[in-house]
């Protein structure tokens, strides 16, 4: 600068970049429109202090309309101030100006895709996993990540701990550096500005931990506004808010946190757990996100009278008055009625690694084993009409290692003797933990004496204690069968091969053939098993979490509630209704056959045309 014209970008200082990158999201990311929501929402909330129109933390969580009782405001606005600074790390905490907020929108509505060509989801993940990390160069001695001894500790300090990430350090492993900067470097090649990175740009995740009660506060916010639309007000969510809610969301919220392992021994969460975590087990945990931070496009009607009254003076302490959201009438129900286990929390849950366009307003109770009867007969009359996807769930309480009842005995010796230990720690209380494992099943389901059902999509999964899921593998295709005596094995379950039957007498001796990764209920649907071996090669992949790793286990538990939830819309459920109508009418019409009329001769014929007799089967006296 000051030498004349220039257009090499690399000149340009810092804050000058910065505003070529807002003004390229502006022009290249939004329609006009939403461009101009965006600006009268900012102008119309703005404060003013020494000719800088701002954001405060206050004003945030205002128009986010974050409940206090999450208390995850701070979290909030901690992010938000990072990635207003992008793409340079080293100028976080950024005032959250006019740019700055541009900026905070567009990346955590991944619009960016028009100015910056790196867009895949694990560059989009790094940078949510910065904007919540603090600095911790010991945060690898407590975990997994111990590769290299550690360096020692910067001379930096800074006065907001949660950017401190972006701290210069003695990096071991500097060609992985350029890696976890993709976005960062694709951001500044749009601009012909990555001699900025070579310079110092460069932020470090390596030696950084995301607070284990941060990222629990986010976890409770996302199960609450899971399926939150676009222009649609978090406040209908957060009215709902009772202290059982409330419970139920930090219950659920810590299952999900028990994934990334440890958290009650660590401070906090390291890049590598996270990335692995998110990506196996929540790939769309950060989904609501998006229709939040998208109410910025949607200008609504402000009270400015406060505002014009004194447009010059610093506002900290007047604000325009919010309205409340238009009600649409007649809305569809996110979940037309609970069950026993699926709730609206346990819902959220599920969004986390199943597509919410998939669940929400698409879910109808198809089974349920207290209501239609724990029996393999009410359950295929229940559910094999659902020509669509359905979710199985079922929970119930850990048998104790030696068998009580002559029940658990039985179960017992069909099972080989050598027993993996269970998956709930010895010194917790076993007895008193539910477990709640499940299934997504894409195909309709089908009697399955000769080979298996299901596709690739299937996935098997566990909500609690611990959050897991474990997804199809192309090892073979076993993925779900149902079966009735003689057919061995007997039930309802995923990842079991079903053997050929050469005879129902042969079939009904030896032990069950679990498979390596499978969930298996018996066909009185009264005792389920869950078993998990580290080596996998069956039909799903076994744990991918790091806490899991190379752990076998196997979890014998007696069944509590049993659910099958159909995917799919009215015309599914028509469909099903229809198939029920047809099979009640031809059953009526069996039960109608005019029998007893004295011509015996006519009374066989009927029973022959109806299939009864005939074909070597005699229909007995009549």
């Amino acid at each position: 600068m000051g030498q004349g014209e220039s257009t090499e970008a690399p000149h340009l200082t810092l804050e000058q970049l910065s505003h070529t990158l807002a003004h390229r999201f502006a022009h290249n990311c939004y329609t006009p429109l939403e461009l101009y929501c965006f600006n009268s929402v900012f102008r119309s909330l703005a404060d003013r202090e020494s000719g800088v129109r701002y954001w405060s933390e206050a004003t945030l969580c205002r128009f986010l309309e974050l409940p206090d009782a999450l208390s995850v405001g701070p979290v909030m606005f901690q992010m938000a101030s990072y990635l207003g600074a992008f793409p340079f790390p080293s100028q976080a905490p950024a005032i959250l100006t006019h740019e700055a907020l541009l900026k905070v929108v567009t990346i955590l509505t991944e619009r960016y895709g028009g100015v910056i060509r790196k867009r895949g989801r694990e560059v989009w993940l790094r940078e949510i996993y910065r904007s919540m990390a603090v600095f911790d160069r010991g945060a690898r001695i407590s975990t997994d990540d111990k590769e290299k001894p550690e360096a020692s500790e910067p001379q930096t300090s800074t006065s907001n701990l949660g950017f401190a990430i972006d701290a210069p350090g003695d990096e071991d492993d500097l060609g992985q550096t350029d890696e976890d900067d993709e976005l960062v470097l694709a951001a500044l090649d749009s601009m012909d500005a990555v001699e900025v990175f070579k310079h110092g740009e460069q932020s470090n995740v390596h030696h950084s931990i995301i607070p284990t009660d941060n990222l629990l506060k986010l976890t409770q916010l996302l199960l609450l506004i899971a399926p939150i639309d676009p222009q649609q007000s978090l406040s209908t969510f957060a009215s709902q808010l009772s202290e059982d809610r409330i419970k139920e969301i930090r219950q659920t919220a810590a299952i999900v946190l028990s994934s990334f392992g440890g958290i009650e021994q660590n401070p906090g969460v390291t890049y590598r757990t996270f990335n692995a975590v998110i990506s196996n087990c929540l790939p769309f945990m950060f989904e609501g996100l998006h229709p939040l931070f998208e109410h910025f496009l949607f200008a609504k009607d402000f009270d400015l009278s406060k505002r014009k009254a004194n447009e010059a003076a610093p506002t900290s302490d007047t604000h325009p008055v919010i309205p409340p959201p238009k009600a649409i009438a007649n809305p569809e129900p996110i979940l037309r009625q609970e069950g026993e286990i699926l709730n609206h929390t346990v819902l959220n849950q599920l969004s986390f690694f199943i597509k919410g366009t998939e669940l929400f307003r698409r879910l109808r109770p198809l089974y349920s084993g207290n209501t239609h009867g724990f029996s393999m007969g009410s359950f295929e009359k229940q559910v094999f009409n659902w020509r669509a996807p359905s979710i199985l769930l079922v929970s119930g309480r850990l048998l104790p290692d030696s068998p009580s009842n002559a029940r658990e005995r039985t179960l017992s010796d069909m099972l080989p003797p050598k027993r993996l230990p269970s998956s709930i720690p010895d010194d917790d209380d076993a007895s008193s933990t539910t477990l709640t494992f499940g299934a997504y099943i894409p195909t309709q389901w089908k009697h399955s004496h000769k080979a298996c059902f299901g596709d690739a999509s299937t996935t098997l999964f566990q909500l609690s204690p611990m959050h897991d899921v474990f997804a199809a593998s192309s090892f073979n295709a076993d993925y779900v069968y149902f079966n009735k005596p003689p057919t061995h094995p007997s039930g309802v379950g995923l990842g079991s091969a079903v053997p050929h039957q050469t005879s129902a007498h042969s079939a009904s001796h030896g032990h069950i053939r679990l498979g390596p990764v499978s969930l298996h209920l018996d066909d009185a649907l009264e005792f389920g098993i869950f078993t998990h071996r580290a080596e996998g090669g069956g039909s799903f992949h076994p744990s991918r979490l790091p806490c899991r790793r190379r752990r076998d286990w196997q979890d014998r538990f007696e069944i509590e509630s049993l659910e099958v939830w159909g995917c799919g819309g009215d015309e599914v459920a028509e469909a099903q209704r229809k198939e029920w109508a047809f099979q009640e009418r031809e059953a009526e019409a069996r039960r109608r056959i005019n029998l007893g009329t004295g011509d015996i001769d006519a009374d066989r014929e009927l029973l022959k045309m109806a299939g009864l007799i005939g074909g070597g089967r005699s229909g007995g006296s009549v």
